[in-house]
């Protein structure tokens, strides 16, 4: 995205786009099951997660509204979008993934923009004794090194994100560039090609990190304590205990699907809250999720089970609950499924409506970023212009996307992130770069090689 809005400032040419793997947006072909959820119907900034400002994160969030993006989308790149409603999500109306892909490349190139697959960013310097950012890449894959690179980056007169001072290798290359946009990712599936090259690059030039996590991550229990119920899923609510919310909302709480998987639990609801036990995990606090198996609070289910004036309890629970799942929750709390309502006692009852309302749901671990749909923390949002997404530590490089310090829940919000962060950047990279083009330099501009 920003490639796209750098060469259409500037359409003259001297865009490169620097890309490592052989065809580009590998996340995009994974994402929503290989349909591509290109966007939430609806954008609210408070739903998306930050250590920076608030304030900042809607800012730039708002830079590019939800129906303009909707209608680059379908106008621009002609990719009709098609609303699924139960859950809120844009997908293409062809429900293909790489028609997204494919029609963002090609509207790079004809924007005029030099896409460079297969290559690795192996270090960036800034100007010091010249007057621009110096990129060095090497060739990535077959027949190259390998080195780490970012696995994306658009630049405006030139492109490029990476890892400070590298090796110069065979086929090594090394562009001039004015303006350097880094979107290079974060952490997150890291067999697409992200490493969190782009994060140890801003950290050596200075910039402020809040602390990377995986989020948006499966949890998992070991020993797996539910694996009995592997493959039961339900709609249930989450919230997270002894965590404070934004002002006025109370403690965070997420509803959605919910999935118990052999090694721990997953599904959209356990995604959205897993970075509450990630986060406490990292800081030895204990763990804070809870669950609501129907949504319903502890109030509903003493009524419910008074009211009840005959029959047994397992039948009462397996009207709103997966037997197997009623199963464990009596097993657990000590009351045998047949045991008659009127003959509850208020221990009992008192157990039940806990485990039914406020399930403690015990975990040991994560996914990590294998699974993670995005990187927690990142770039500190005051470190960036909200203007221009230019860096105010180092004037012409520009950040967007992942690096950055905010992430959204699944849905589309953080592909929403993505291209406002990066269309604002692509622009001002390209305003601020004026005609000046990205160059090859000869191999002797390239640093001496690092052990």
């Amino acid at each position: 995205m920003a490639a796209i809005f750098a060469g259409r400032e500037n359409p003259e040419g001297g865009v490169v786009l620097v890309e490592r793997s052989p065809d580009g947006g590998r996340k995009i072909l994974i994402s929503g099951g290989g349909r591509c959820n290109v966007l939430p119907s609806e954008l609210d900034p408070r739903h998306y997660v930050t250590r920076s400002s608030p304030n900042t994160l809607r800012k730039l969030l708002l830079s590019w509204p939800l129906a303009e993006q909707r209608a680059f989308f379908e106008e621009d790149l002609g990719i009709p979008l098609a609303l699924e409603a139960e859950s809120g999500k844009l997908f293409p109306r062809s429900n293909r993934a790489r028609d997204v892909r494919d029609a963002l490349v090609q509207a790079a190139r004809e924007a005029g923009v030099r896409v460079l697959f297969e290559r690795s960013v192996e270090g960036i310097e800034p100007p010091g004794s010249t007057a621009s950012w110096r990129v060095h890449l090497v060739p990535h894959g077959k027949g190259g090194k390998g080195a780490k690179g970012a696995s994306s980056g658009g630049g405006s007169r030139g492109a490029g994100p990476g890892a400070g001072p590298g090796a110069a290798g065979r086929g090594a290359e090394t562009l001039a560039a004015s303006a350097v946009i880094l979107a290079s990712g974060g952490l997150s599936v890291p067999a697409t090609g992200s490493d969190g090259t782009g994060l140890r690059i801003v950290e050596a030039l200075g910039h402020t990190l809040h602390p990377v996590y995986p989020a948006l991550t499966p949890l998992l229990t070991d020993p797996a304590v539910h694996a009995e119920l592997a493959g039961v899923s339900l709609e249930v609510e989450i919230g997270a205990r002894g965590v404070r919310g934004r002002a006025g909302e109370g403690r965070p709480r997420v509803d959605g699907g919910f999935l118990f998987t052999h090694r721990g639990y997953s599904g959209p609801s356990v995604l959205n809250m897993s970075h509450f036990a990630v986060q406490a995990r990292a800081e030895a606090r204990p763990q804070p999720l809870e669950v609501a198996w129907t949504g319903e609070d502890a109030g509903t289910w003493e009524a419910r089970l008074i009211d009840a004036s005959s029959g047994s309890v397992g039948p009462l629970l397996r009207r709103y609950l997966p037997q197997r799942l009623v199963d464990r929750l009596l097993a657990e709390v000590g009351v045998p499924s047949d045991r008659a309502l009127a003959r509850l006692r208020r221990d009992e009852r008192d157990r039940l409506v806990e485990a039914l309302s406020a399930y403690p749901l015990p975990w040991t671990g994560d996914e990590g970023y294998r699974k993670a749909e995005v990187t927690g923390g990142g770039v500190d949002l005051a470190e960036v212009d909200p203007r221009t997404m230019e860096s105010r530590i180092h004037p012409g490089l520009y950040l967007c996307g992942e690096i950055l310090d905010a992430f959204g829940p699944i849905g589309g919000y953080n592909f929403a992130w993505a291209w406002a962060t990066g269309r604002m950047a692509g622009r001002a990279a390209a305003a601020a770069a004026g005609s000046v083009e990205a160059r090859v330099l000869p191999d002797s501009t390239r640093p001496d090689p690092v052990d």
